[in-house]
């Protein structure tokens, strides 16, 4: 690698930004997406075992809701408070601590022996799941150059899909012999391994420590790894995010500068995470009542998430090179019209459509909802990056909450149609509040496509 000599005053921020994305930001990337594999594959495994056991233990659809419901209030709660924990203690500590955390707890499921002991555990789980999301997002963000940033954070993020993509695969395997115990004692103890690995390989992000001198010495050694030579008495300041930094915390998302875009992005990520819970929760529930077996109405939900890794990575190249207004709206209008189109289908006389009609909605649905995140390290600056990203993420638990309710009450009054019809309303209302949103994230300059970079260009 070349080694650069840095002056005794480093911009800390400009280095990252405009320098080579090296291997070892690479692998810090990795290890955030690892983290979210892991966050998808645990917040899924119990999709797939819902119909497994309502079945075993003689209850309704209806009965299963606050379960699901406790669990998506957890990911709510842990949405916000690792947000705030992370700009306060650092983004290490909360990736590490929220997948020990959601491994510990799915592994207890698989002792459970009523409805409220699962409710209990998946809501500790989702403070794990919930607060694992934004804040490897933004070790995502923070480790890699703005040129390349759309696409690490959304290739991160799309590990969510990814993660229940393999959650599917896993639970067809592991269901039929072994049952839904044994996929929570397996699901639960991959988190705990992958948080050892962790704990002995993650590093703080660069940008938090630049507002520490306290611990100056480490950032020194960080960005020696990261190839730059760093002078002994050099001072540290990330320029611009500071000085668009008046104040930190909660208070700061509303000032006039954000207040309009935190407002629409929370309504976007509200309904957007209606329609994805709203599959991850109650899509294998929904094709077993329309008569399918167990094992076909999972693979429903995989193919969802298998289109949502395709939709997500594909929207963040295009918005890489045409900005974030158009691709995201044109995503929305693609999720909807698929719910609707997928309502004129009976679900038992054209099951190969209807399957591959869902890995098309997750497509889009997926598509819209990882890139938001890379949305919001857009919107907001360090300081209040990780809070940023973790309220809106917060606020749409709400959505996700509703869901639990919604779901179950839907399938129960109106099937397949009416559980289409919601899913593909939700779209809309994502598609007026992203087109409300007023600073998306531009086109790159052509010294910035991704894969050039800026020292490269001719001018």
């Amino acid at each position: 690698m070349t080694l650069s000599t840095v002056s005794p005053t480093v911009d800390v921020g400009n280095l990252l930004d405009e320098g080579v994305f090296t291997r070892f930001q690479i692998a810090v990337v990795v290890l955030a997406a690892l983290s979210i594999v892991m966050d998808g594959f645990d917040g899924q495994l119990i999709g797939f075992a819902i119909p497994l056991i309502i079945k075993e233990w003689g209850i309704t659809r209806g009965a299963f809701a606050p379960a699901v419901a406790a669990g998506l209030v957890g990911m709510g709660i842990g949405s916000a408070c690792a947000g705030l924990f992370a700009d306060r203690f650092g983004r290490r500590l909360a990736v590490i601590g929220s997948v020990l955390l959601f491994g510990a707890a799915t592994c207890l499921i698989g002792l459970a022996q009523d409805i409220t002991a699962i409710a209990v555990l998946r809501f500790i789980a989702g403070l794990g799941i919930g607060g694992a999301l934004p804040s490897s997002a933004t070790m995502t963000a923070e480790f890699t150059p703005s040129r390349h940033r759309t696409l690490a954070v959304t290739a991160t993020i799309v590990c969510v899909p990814l993660g229940g993509m393999l959650a599917g695969i896993f639970a067809s395997f592991v269901l039929p012999v072994y049952g839904w115990r044994t996929m929570f004692f397996i699901g639960g103890s991959l988190p705990i391994v992958l948080g050892v690995v962790l704990w002995a390989m993650l590093p703080e992000s660069p940008r938090f420590l630049v507002r520490r001198p306290q611990r100056w010495a480490e950032l020194r050694q960080l960005l020696g790894k990261m190839s730059h030579t760093i002078s002994a008495t050099a001072q540290f300041s990330d320029r611009i995010e500071q000085k668009a930094e008046n104040h930190k915390g909660f208070s700061a998302l509303f000032d006039k500068a954000f207040a309009r875009d935190t407002i629409a992005i929370w309504c976007a990520f509200f309904m957007c995470l209606l329609t994805v819970y709203s599959a991850f929760s109650w899509l294998p529930t929904m094709l077993a009542a329309e008569g399918l077996d167990v094992k076909l109405a999972s693979s429903g939900l995989t193919a969802y998430n298998l289109g949502g890794v395709f939709g997500a990575l594909g929207c963040a190249v295009a918005i890489s090179r045409f900005g974030s207004r158009w691709p995201l709206l044109i995503c929305c209008v693609g999720a909807a019209g698929s719910a609707f189109f997928l309502q004129q289908f009976s679900v038992k006389e054209h099951v190969t459509l209807l399957l591959g009609g869902f890995a098309v909605h997750g497509l889009f649905v997926n598509a819209v909802q990882s890139t938001m995140y890379a949305l919001c390290a857009y919107v907001y600056p360090t300081a209040v990056r990780a809070t940023g990203t973790a309220a809106a993420l917060a606020f749409g638990r709400l959505g996700a909450i509703l869901s639990a309710f919604a779901g179950a009450a839907v399938i129960t009054a109106g099937g397949a149609s009416s559980y289409l019809l919601m899913l593909g309303s939700a779209m809309v209302l994502v598609f007026i509040a992203l087109a409300i949103v007023r600073h998306h994230i531009p086109a790159l300059r052509p010294q910035h496509i991704v894969g050039v970079a800026p020292s490269t260009v001719k001018k």
